[in-house]
């Protein structure tokens, strides 16, 4: 098998393990090594070939994937001197989550040390790894994601190159996480909500389901709203919404449930009321977000 045909992972958590199997099922030479020994009992099994150390993983393929938990813990062997010195001349595709600014730091690191860089971002669940339903972020400089597209379609779904900047993976990745958390943290908060009420969530999570089928087309909307700058509020004004959050707080309140993520995103729709944006709809927060 030609060496274009290897690859090497390293770290094996349950989303790295993902990787290096779908490569494998793929026919990839697929070496793995991980921190804490015996998890790719089962990947050598189906024909991984387990690396004594970092170093020796790095060395036996021109394409190490990197999928640990953050920058800190690939630091943790990535700048050791054994590692960087393997990696010379080679490509790492970085899948750890972190920070955009701890991307563009790692780029400039890598380019100190004459290893080729690329940043990425998975977005979809570990299910999805290996099936068309796989969705990756990319970014780096686009000859070298054009050079290794053809083993990480090995991990299948979409992949997507946004830009040269390395950053541009992590900065989509945090801002879809934020909208991930922040309406898991709106989930929870309507049960505990619910259930004080006598609902159960069983009885709750159909209508739920109901209100996410309303986002998306909502989300394409906004896009187009906040890059124009026209805030609508037609429907919706920021008046009615404030009202709306204030039946929220409470009704959560005259139960004892927490509600400072609530009152944060009320206190800033009464902000915006304040300077006179009334009329406006909930996109004018992003304009004054950022403002202190």
């Amino acid at each position: 098998m030609p060496l274009s045909s290897s690859v090497t992972l390293l770290g094996l958590g349950p989303m790295g393990h993902a990787l290096a199997g779908a490569f494998l099922d793929a026919g990839l030479r697929t070496t793995v090594w991980n921190r804490t020994p015996g998890r790719d009992l089962d990947l050598k099994k189906r024909g991984a070939i387990s690396a004594p150390s970092a170093a020796d993983a790095v060395a036996a393929s021109p394409l190490t994937v990197v999928c640990v938990v953050n920058y800190d813990a690939a630091d943790t062997f990535l700048r050791t001197e054994p590692v960087t010195d393997a990696l010379k001349g080679r490509t790492v595709v970085n899948f750890s989550s972190d920070t955009p600014d701890r991307a563009r730091r790692t780029a400039d690191w890598a380019a100190e040390h004459g290893i080729r860089y690329l940043d990425g971002a998975i977005m979809t669940p570990i299910t999805t790894i290996g099936t068309p339903h796989a969705v990756f972020l990319h970014s780096g400089p686009e000859d070298l994601y054009a050079e290794h597209r053809p083993a990480l379609d090995a991990l299948g779904g979409t992949h997507t190159h946004l830009g040269a900047d390395p950053g541009r993976a992590a900065a989509h990745d945090i801002a879809l996480l934020d909208i991930f958390w922040t309406a898991t943290a709106g989930y929870v908060h309507a049960l505990a909500l619910a259930r004080a009420e006598g609902i159960t969530a069983r009885e709750l999570a159909p209508f739920a389901q109901g209100i996410g089928a309303i986002l998306p087309p909502l989300f394409a909307e906004w896009a187009d709203d906040i890059d124009e700058g026209t805030y609508s509020g037609e429907g919706n004004p920021l008046t009615s919404s404030v009202s709306s959050m204030a039946h929220i707080v409470h009704t959560a309140e005259a139960h004892g449930i927490d509600t400072a993520v609530l009152r944060a995103a009320e206190g800033q729709a009464r902000r915006a009321v304040g300077l006179g944006h009334g009329t406006d709809g909930i996109t004018r927060l992003t304009e004054l977000l950022g403002r202190r």
